[in-house]
C-alpha cells in the first residue's frame, strides 16, 4: 500500500493506492483511518476494490461502524469507483445519504472525489 498526497484549496487529502483489498473488516478501516489521521490527514480517498465486498452489506453493520469512526473524527473519506452492481434499495439509500451528507462520499472518479474533498474544505 501506498499514500499518495494532495493538497487541494489548503486540503491534504491521502489517497490510497493499492491494487489489493486493504479493508477487510473494521478494524482495518480503522486502523487505516488512524494511521492517517495521525499523520496529519483529515480527508482520505479508497477505492471500491480496496474494500471487502462485504462492506456493501449493511445487515453485518462494517460500513456503518466504519462510517461512524471516521465521522467521530471529522475525517472526510471518498470512495472511488462504479457502484452500478450494488442494486439493492438500502444500499443505493445509504450511498445517497452519505453523498448528501457529505461527510462520506461515493463518487464514480478521482478527480470528482479531489474536487468534492477540497470544496468540502472550504465549506467546513
Amino acid at each position: 500500500m501506498k499514500i499518495e498526497s494532495h493538497q487541494v484549496n489548503g486540503a491534504q487529502i491521502a489517497e490510497i493506492i493499492a491494487d489489493t483489498t486493504i479493508i477487510k473488516t473494521a478494524e482495518d478501516g480503522l486502523d487505516l483511518l488512524g494511521n492517517l489521521y495521525y499523520q496529519g490527514f483529515d480527508k482520505i480517498i479508497v477505492r471500491e476494490s480496496q474494500l471487502t465486498p462485504a462492506f456493501f452489506d449493511l445487515k453485518n453493520g462494517m460500513a456503518g461502524e466504519i462510517l461512524q469512526k471516521f465521522s467521530n473524527y471529522r475525517v472526510q473519506l471518498a470512495i472511488v469507483g462504479d457502484f452500478s452492481p450494488y442494486t439493492s434499495k438500502s444500499i443505493r439509500d445509504f450511498m445517497l445519504e452519505s453523498n448528501t451528507r457529505k461527510h462520506v462520499n461515493f463518487v464514480d472518479s478521482l478527480a470528482t472525489a479531489i474536487q468534492v474533498l477540497s470544496e468540502n474544505n472550504r465549506t467546513s
